[in-house]
């Protein structure tokens, strides 16, 4: 008899997708995402950290500052927009993306020209923004699908 416990495939990508956030360095949002083909296969992995080449000790983290010099937001490459780059393929038509949290309007339209269908996504804590707003009109002009994950509130430890 075969166990009954094992993860369904959202439970699993929404996993990978936590697992890749704690890459990030940011201090205040870790966001991971996975994108995923029609046939359940890892296509890419992303969280949201630096560009390549600009260090993440020499640029800021700060989420208020001064300047919109001194802070993230000029500077930090999403997880759903670093998961899309670093995709080696050449066609994610029909692909899912699981994401720890709802992507803003400028990672929607990367992942509407990427040819993503469905959006599942763990966290939607700035749904009353104008870049999610956006983002969510873009999605249904664009027919993508997106719902939030549903927790199954399962814990799994990895011992590293």
């Amino acid at each position: 008899m075969k166990k009954q416990s094992y993860l369904k495939w959202d439970e699993y990508f929404m996993g990978i997708a936590l697992l890749s956030a704690e890459r990030s360095k940011d201090p205040n949002t870790s966001v991971g995402a996975c994108i995923v083909s029609e046939e359940n296969k890892i296509l890419s992995l992303g969280y949201n950290g630096m560009p390549l080449g600009c260090s993440d000790d020499e640029y800021p983290w700060a989420r208020e500052a001064e300047s919109p010099l001194d802070e993230k937001y000029l500077y930090v490459c999403h997880a759903e927009l670093n998961a899309i780059l670093n995709y080696t393929g050449t066609n994610m038509r029909g692909a899912k993306i699981y994401t720890t949290l709802f992507p803003c309007n400028e990672c929607t339209k990367a992942l509407i020209q990427s040819g993503i269908s469905e959006v599942i996504y763990m966290s939607d804590k700035y749904s009353d923004t104008p870049s999610v707003i956006a983002a969510k009109r873009m999605m249904k002009s664009a027919g993508i699908v997106f719902r939030q994950y549903e927790s199954i509130n399962r814990q799994i430890t990895l011992n590293l």
